[in-house]
């Protein structure tokens, strides 16, 4: 075992817009997010990774930055932040940094002098490049809809942006990109910060000449994958931890789209060269159809038993896994997997927080925060959503009712809703008008109520924290090797987990029905009962698990 404190860590991810308002501006704030350590501490995570925080004319929420070592003006100031730390270091709590380095914001010093002049100091800062045949440069298509490339009136060229056109793509190939990257680091660590998630990292290296994507059956543009895991990608990232991360005692983890386990082996390979773990993303589309994520379509259960436990064994003393299930561009966990019940959300942590990985929480997961009835376009405020429901419905792709559907189901701002502490007005979560609607059942979930319950969801994740972090079974369950058991089993997801001699199973029926489940005959006689969100339910050979049911024992 190679023991490292970010493989035994839980961490708790922050959308600081919503989580706590301080000052009654309907918006969340860094001192609202620090009048909530006692409740996060309370919990059992050990670290906090905030959604980003700094200067931004926010078309992409933040993630169009325009000045990376200043503070959002919604959030506060570096006064704030620097409280913030300090007291979250007094709670033994790390905080984590959202690094967004493939782009800025077109606010930003360096675009505003990029698009000066075709010969301006910074114009290689970004990818311009001349139209060809009188259009966009090739045919990729952005992923928040429309073309990748925006035509520059002033120097007559296009500009590459993958995500929003307020979000220029930087030219990493430019050794001195890299420098002021790396220096921006440096100056944020030297304050004392725990780590970096950095954003779609695996999109910093494209494809030399910038060749067309590949046009799939029914879209309307070329794909990315000429931007994902490029040629010199992993050359940057080493170079990123030469000079920077090496230095200091941090946590990494690289969100990479696209990745594959091969290519996660080197991100996040144990010989410590890159990062510490990576976020992919094959699980988090299974329930998609040919229009993408926007569908009611439900995960089918073998085929995520499958994927996760692909991740689970051929990393397995090669790389780290990264375990999540909500993020703030992902739906609700418990309205996606189960039926919004605490019973079905409880079941659902069990199955994460038993696996071998440095597991994520989002904000009210732990409360079982549901998705958002969405009825209307004009209650979103996500642009992913926005554009799509737009260039969908006018390509004729869905109607309007499909669309609703579909954002309902699996747009964004289901995570973006506030966090729910209690039920008074707004959830507790503002004085003023919240920046997007809470979430009308409030009343019923909210933090207080859960922090009273001791059969509530809050309760469950703190059991399950507290097994990993702090028990007789942390080191199996944190480095314990991993076993799926009756892989085809539409019904229940039950795997091992084993160190030297100790060995759990884990147990969960996936349904809302009582269903039937044979265990392996080389499965038996248990020890004890680690823990379980039905306590009545022994195990033996032959189960009738109940509805939602899950259970881990040492056998």
């Amino acid at each position: 075992m190679n023991k490292a404190w970010w493989k035994e860590s839980v961490i708790y991810q922050i959308y600081p817009r919503s989580f706590c308002d301080s000052n009654g501006d309907g918006i969340g704030d860094l001192n609202g997010i620090r009048s909530k350590l006692d409740y996060l501490q309370e919990l059992g995570i050990n670290v906090i990774w905030l959604s980003p925080i700094y200067k931004s004319p926010n078309d992409d929420m933040g993630y169009d930055i325009s000045d990376y070592q200043d503070i959002m003006d919604d959030f506060g100031n570096m006064d704030d932040f620097d409280a913030l730390l300090k007291e979250a270091h007094e709670h033994q709590i790390k905080i984590v940094m959202d690094l967004v380095v493939n782009h800025t914001s077109d606010e930003h010093k360096w675009f505003i002098e990029s698009r000066q002049s075709k010969d301006n100091p910074k114009r290689d800062y970004y990818i311009w490049r001349e139209g060809k045949d009188g259009k966009e440069p090739n045919n990729w298509g952005s992923c928040f809809s429309g073309s990748a490339w925006e035509w520059d009136e002033n120097t007559q060229m296009y500009y590459l942006h993958c995500f929003s056109k307020k979000q220029p793509d930087l030219n990493w190939d430019n050794p001195k990109v890299r420098d002021e990257v790396f220096n921006m680091m440096t100056w944020w660590c030297d304050k004392g910060i725990d780590g970096f998630r950095m954003d779609v990292i695996s999109m910093i290296s494209k494809v030399p000449g910038l060749p067309d994507g590949k046009v799939y059956e029914g879209a309307l543009y070329g794909d990315l994958s000429n931007t994902t895991n490029g040629p010199k990608v992993h050359e940057y990232l080493q170079e990123m931890r030469d000079r920077v991360l090496s230095k200091y005692d941090l946590i990494t983890v690289g969100e990479c789209a696209g990745v594959t386990i091969e290519e996660a082996q080197k991100y996040a390979g144990l010989d410590n060269k890159e990062l510490n773990m990576v976020f992919q993303f094959e699980h988090t589309s299974l329930d998609h159809d040919e229009n993408g994520k926007w569908t009611t379509k439900r995960m089918y259960l073998p085929d995520l038993k499958k994927n996760l436990s692909k991740w689970q064994v051929e990393l397995e003393n090669k790389a780290w896994n990264s375990l999540y299930w909500d993020n703030h561009d992902q739906p609700r966990i418990v309205s996606r997997l189960g039926d919004d019940s605490p019973l079905s959300a409880k079941c659902i942590a069990t199955v994460l927080h038993m696996m071998q990985g440095t597991p994520y929480i989002y904000q009210g997961e732990e409360l079982g925060m549901t998705n958002y009835p969405f009825t209307s376009i004009d209650e979103c405020r996500d642009i992913e959503s926005i554009n799509a429901f737009k260039e969908l419905i006018n390509a004729g792709k869905l109607t309007k009712e499909q669309m609703i559907a579909g954002i309902a189901a699996k747009g964004r701002d289901n995570a973006r809703t506030p966090m729910q502490w209690d039920d008074s007005d707004n959830a507790g979560f503002t004085a003023g008008t919240p920046w997007i609607n809470v979430n009308p059942n409030y009343k019923t979930i909210n933090a207080k109520a859960e922090l009273e319950d001791e059969n509530s969801v809050f309760n469950y994740y703190k059991k399950l924290i507290s097994l990993r972090r702090k028990s007789e079974w942390s080191d199996i369950i944190v480095y314990g090797t991993y076993r799926l058991l009756d892989e085809d089993d539409e019904s229940v997801f039950a795997y091992t987990r084993q160190l030297d001699e100790k060995k759990l199973i884990v147990i969960c029926n996936m349904t809302g029905k009582e269903v039937d489940y044979t265990i392996p005959e080389d499965v038996n006689g248990v020890k004890n009962t680690v823990i379980s969100n039905c306590d009545s339910v022994e195990l033996k050979q032959q189960m009738k698990l109940p509805a939602w049911f899950a259970g881990v024992y040492e056998i």
